[in-house]
């Protein structure tokens, strides 16, 4: 399975979010992003959001003040 990774650390919830969502909007249906993110907001909110906008949340690793979120488009 193809697997694209977005760096979004450094960005603030609610741009993360924005800027993941783009990116989603873009990939082949099944296609799976991996995110990285340093903002605790972002990453309660992000796998929520994507939920809600109908994607699944394959995995989120929280790797010590650092996630890696995994979502499928």
């Amino acid at each position: 399975m193809d697997r694209e990774t977005l760096d979004l650390r450094g960005i603030k919830c609610p741009l993360s979010w924005a800027k993941a969502k783009v990116r989603l909007e873009t990939m082949r249906a099944g296609t799976e992003i991996e995110l990285l993110l340093d903002d605790p907001q972002g990453a309660a909110d992000i796998p929520r959001a994507a939920e809600a906008s109908g994607h699944q949340v394959v995995g989120v690793v929280d790797e010590g003040g650092r996630w890696r979120i995994t979502i499928e488009a």
